[in-house]
């Protein structure tokens, strides 16, 4: 009996030991799993205009337990170098967004970090240098990038985040930091680029640099942008798309181009061994069943990607409802509340 008891002791062990790695320690299936992702960069501004937000029975509820609890389970968030404190255009300070990168993780989210490498928006029509790097030189320019993305990696690594992901830079699909980092000069594009992916490297090894081009179901925009970054030697872990079907030309509804967008993922697997994630999608507020659809079928292509190389589909700004923000794409209604649309993630 003496010799049962001592084994039972030691399997319990075990198996209490086993339970406690389990809980403390990031397990291989928590990085590998898909992500199913919100950019909420607004919500700090939202909460302090006095916006209030409630679950799907109508009680008020903090908004990343609403997203969580509709299957969302990570959250990207943009920082802009020297921002106004302008509610739509203004805010995600370097302070602002690694204070909603720990409360985003303390609630169980994975984190990515968005460099927009400006003071404000930075999209295919704007790449606007930030008023402090005016008048630099390049080389200066570049030491001025490398140091602000170490520092804010830094600031997020000192309060207890490493950001699973990355981007450096936001919809560069004519280059960023104008016009030194114009496609006009893919050398210097490449220079700048691969001084922010070693900024990221240095202080945070295990996070995945994204490279993030607009119009995910372009594949001739994709080949021409991806080939000349390879050609001029870009590091980067993950190839980053947009997708929305609301902008594009001639094709406003996703059927006419979701499939364009499940082959240029997987070509862009193929021809450069990247992985791929939709790090923007949208869909219309007032087309709730499409836009429910559309982002099914958007997670299916991305799912569906060979050898487990589609990693991730995320919302932008979901919660940013058209009453406060005047964006006709989120997942929130006039009443405060998600629309059917985000149980799509579920």
């Amino acid at each position: 009996m003496k010799q049962k008891a001592k084994l039972w002791l030691l399997v319990a062990g075990l198996i209490s030991l086993m339970s406690c790695n389990k809980v403390e320690g990031k397990t291989d299936s928590d990085s590998s799993a898909f992500a199913k992702g919100a950019d909420i960069s607004w919500l700090p501004q939202m909460e302090k205009s006095g916006y209030i937000f409630y679950n799907d029975n109508g009680v008020k509820e903090d908004c990343i337990q609403i997203l969580k609890d509709h299957g969302i389970n990570s959250v990207r968030l943009r920082t802009w170098v020297d921002p106004s404190d302008n509610p739509h255009s203004g805010h995600c300070s370097k302070e602002e967004t690694v204070a909603m990168a720990v409360r985003a993780q303390k609630a169980g989210m994975r984190i990515m970090i968005n460099f927009h490498y400006s003071d404000t928006w930075a999209d295919p029509a704007h790449q606007t240098k930030p008023k402090a790097w005016e008048g630099l030189n390049f080389e200066q320019l570049k030491e001025a990038l490398y140091t602000y993305t170490a520092d804010v990696m830094t600031a997020l690594k000192d309060a207890g985040v490493t950001p699973e992901w990355v981007q450096v830079g936001n919809e560069i699909p004519s280059g960023m930091v104008y016009p030194e980092g114009s496609t006009d000069n893919w050398p210097q594009l490449v220079e700048l680029l691969n001084k922010g992916y070693y900024a990221v490297k240095e202080v945070s090894p295990s996070s995945q640099v994204i490279l993030h081009v607009d119009q995910g179901n372009n594949n001739e925009r994709f080949r021409w942008w991806f080939d000349n970054a390879t050609k001029y030697g870009a590091k980067y872990d993950i190839i980053g798309m947009s997708y929305y079907p609301y902008w594009l030309e001639g094709k406003p509804d996703y059927t006419l181009s979701i499939d364009d967008l499940g082959n240029n993922m997987n070509d862009m697997v193929s021809r450069y061994h990247k992985d791929v994630m939709v790090v923007e999608v949208g869909g219309e507020d007032t087309k709730v069943q499409n836009t429910y659809d559309m982002l099914k079928a958007v997670i299916s292509k991305v799912t569906e990607v060979p050898s487990n190389k589609g990693k991730g589909v995320f919302y932008w700004e979901p919660q940013g409802a058209r009453s406060w923000s005047k964006y006709a794409l989120s997942c929130w209604g006039d009443n405060g509340r998600p629309t059917q649309a985000l149980d799509a993630f579920k």
